[in-house]
């Protein structure tokens, strides 16, 4: 009877592995890169050398010996909302840096929110020329089909911005919205000075992110400030134009409006509407994303504070849970957290372009 797997202090290999499963070298890398053509008892033999030893595959040894290439495919909105532009010139930037890493990132675009042109980018990949797709989109049943039918052709998904599933993509990358709307509800409640309304602007209610930021806004203004009264949120859909009609309207109806929470990145025509109208300065205003038009209008004290995610972080978090999912290789969770910013005007980071954070 054959003793124990002699294991060493040593870092164990490939060869180890053969010689304590009893199979050749070829068998080992068929069953490290899940090819056919291996029986199931010998696969299970190989699969308990490999836990035995305690052997971690050096991931990126392999794919430089293989001479792998990554390509990963970001589907964004097509809108020129100053959030959006932001985490493409990232994709851009990051792209360059990581092209000597062997590793390629490509924009395709649908129309912001529409569910039909997302499915019908998803359905084109080719597994053969895509690894990988990071998804910034709605969460409607159509999305969720056409990300199961990708994943089954082996390409990784990970949700950006706004989540999706945990059974239907490999990973999520952006902050937790929950938390994001009790933080603004935290801040709205304490800035807001006396009792009356509090209006909310969203992008689209078909948006996980969007709706898990009103879930957790309204849960801190019912328990921690019964003297504000939030009311039903206005669609904006992302477009300023929609949003600058839509506000004269809202205030006609809602004369007792104290702050207004924009969970949005699309902050132009409100900005626009506060300004024309001075209301600026009788209202708490808490928006989303640090960009160019939020920066000047929370140091002109339009805006009194911002909720923010780096976009390099998640950019570089995408692309790292892409490799993950595409290896089936652990990850650091910490590193992947991305974190909530809070501006006010006191605290703005220097004004440079590119990033605003740093390197994580």
């Amino acid at each position: 009877m054959a003793g124990p797997p002699v294991i060493t202090t040593d870092k164990p290999t490939v060869n180890d592995i053969a010689r304590v499963a009893g199979v050749s070298l070829a068998t080992v890398d068929r069953v490290l890169n899940a090819r056919p053509g291996v029986r199931q008892a010998t696969v299970d033999k190989v699969q308990k050398a490999i836990a035995d030893l305690g052997y971690i595959r050096d991931t990126a040894a392999a794919n430089l010996a293989r001479r792998r290439v990554y390509n990963f495919l970001f589907i964004l909105p097509d809108t020129e909302n100053e959030f959006v532009q932001a985490l493409s010139a990232q994709i851009g930037e990051q792209g360059g840096k990581l092209s000597h890493e062997r590793t390629l990132l490509h924009i395709r675009r649908a129309a912001p929110f529409d569910a039909l042109g997302i499915v019908a980018l998803l359905d084109a990949v080719d597994p053969d020329e895509t690894d990988g797709v990071a998804v910034f989109g709605p969460e409607t049943p159509s999305v969720r089909d056409a990300i199961r039918r990708v994943r089954a052709k082996g390409v990784g998904v990970v949700a950006l911005i706004s989540d999706l599933p945990s059974s239907e993509r490999d990973h999520f990358v952006g902050i937790d919205n929950v938390s994001a709307g009790r933080t603004a509800a935290e801040l709205m409640g304490r800035f807001v000075r006396k009792d009356g309304q509090i209006l909310v602007i969203t992008g689209s209610r078909l948006s996980r992110d969007h709706l898990e930021r009103r879930q957790g806004f309204d849960r801190v203004m019912q328990a921690e400030f019964p003297g504000l009264d939030v009311v039903a949120s206005i669609e904006g859909r992302d477009d300023p134009s929609v949003v600058h009609e839509l506000l004269p309207e809202v205030f006609r109806n809602h004369p007792d409006i104290r702050g207004i929470y924009s969970s949005a990145a699309g902050n132009g025509g409100l900005v626009r509407f506060l300004e024309e109208t001075g209301r600026g300065r009788d209202l708490v205003v808490i928006a989303h994303e640090l960009t160019p038009m939020s920066r000047a209008a929370l140091k002109s004290g339009t805006f009194d504070a911002l909720i923010s995610q780096d976009t390099g972080h998640l950019v570089r978090s995408a692309v790292r849970l892409l490799k993950a999912a595409v290896d089936k290789a652990p990850y650091n969770p910490a590193q992947e957290r991305i974190r909530i910013d809070i501006y006010l005007k006191e605290n703005l980071p220097r004004d440079t372009e590119g990033e605003e954070g740093g390197q994580r």
